[in-house]
């Protein structure tokens, strides 16, 4: 049992499909502890985040910046005030999603009277007083609850949903008006930018579906962050909207407001999942235990020799966005 007076811990630093994938997780905590205080710790760079996580009532920050360049007594004044903010928040229960050396340590100095691991390595295991081995056959998402099971929690029906601000889908509208583009109007939002290159289908192959949408009267508008302005450079020359580098929610809203998701395995795609968009995936692998859009295997495309994505044609990722077309058209 968890002290309703004391609060839980979530600990998971990064990166942005990760965090989202812990969602189905938070859910079934907030379900079974309706009224204890839930602090997620995360790196700051995705703190934002956690806007669309409504069950957690607070943050806190890691800036990993703050201890670059910082001599070792900095460093450890700064690990000691991230110490305390954990111990302040009087901790039952602590969870580590993430399972690096790094958050082991962190769930152990959180002070939480019961710790909770999910665990690459077994020498990690003095961190907590239950860690269950990570399961690599097995999506993240569902690795999480397995975590939760193992400790006794129950879990009901799973739940994946992503509550996106309302400023963050207002401005979404606004870049779309500014963009030329319509509401009202079908529209492909294509992310194809991932965060490895070798998860990445070429550029050129989701130009020849973006021709193919535009010549059937769909709005086409290309999404990434900051860094992908200069490859998005031949979409732009294209004649293509881009949404290169607006805020990581404005992303999710133009999501959202599009008919279809298209891209690569990226944060941005797991995101759109959780917001109950329609999404074709492309993947390098689709083996057990790959990041597919959760619950939805179906979604994903994957090359029929493991590994190499370029192999994967316009052609079948075409066919696979008109059977969502089809799904779209036959919802309630």
């Amino acid at each position: 049992m968890i002290d309703p007076q004391s609060g839980i811990l979530l600990v998971r630093l990064k990166s942005m499909g990760d965090i989202i994938f812990t969602l189905p997780a938070v859910h079934a905590l907030r379900e079974s502890f309706p009224k204890v205080r839930m602090t997620f710790l995360i790196s700051k760079e995705y703190a934002r985040l956690l806007d669309g996580f409504p069950e957690v009532t607070s943050r806190i920050e890691l800036d990993r910046g703050r201890f670059r360049g910082l001599k070792p007594f900095g460093a450890l004044n700064e690990a000691f005030s991230l110490f305390r903010q954990m111990r302040r928040e009087k901790l039952d229960l602590a969870i580590d999603f993430q399972g690096y050396g790094e958050t082991a340590f962190l769930t152990w100095a959180s002070g939480a009277r019961q710790r909770w691991g999910t665990v690459y390595r077994p020498g990690r295991k003095w961190a907590y007083t239950c860690a269950v081995p990570r399961d690599s056959t097995v999506h993240p998402a569902e690795d999480y609850l397995t975590l939760l099971r193992q400790n006794g929690l129950g879990v009901g029906s799973v739940r994946n949903d992503f509550s996106l601000p309302k400023d963050s889908q207002e401005a979404a509208l606004q870049f779309l008006s500014s963009s030329g583009l319509r509401g009202d109007r079908p529209t492909l939002f294509i992310q194809p930018f991932t965060s490895a290159p070798q998860k990445n289908w070429p550029i050129s192959q989701y130009l020849e579906v973006a021709q193919h949408y535009r010549q059937q009267n769909w709005q086409v508008l290309f999404g990434g962050g900051p860094a992908d302005r200069s490859p998005l450079e031949p979409v732009r020359a294209a004649g293509y909207p881009v949404a290169a580098g607006v805020p990581l929610l404005v992303s999710a809203g133009l999501a959202k407001l599009s008919s279809l998701v298209l891209g690569g395995d990226t944060g941005l795609l797991h995101l759109a999942v959780s917001l109950r968009k329609r999404v074709v995936m492309i993947m390098r692998t689709l083996r057990p235990g790959s990041t597919h859009p959760f619950q939805h295997k179906d979604w994903a495309i994957g090359p029929r020799r493991d590994g190499q994505i370029e192999l994967i044609d316009a052609k079948t990722v075409l066919e696979r966005l008109d059977q969502a077309r089809n799904t779209l058209r036959n919802a309630p």
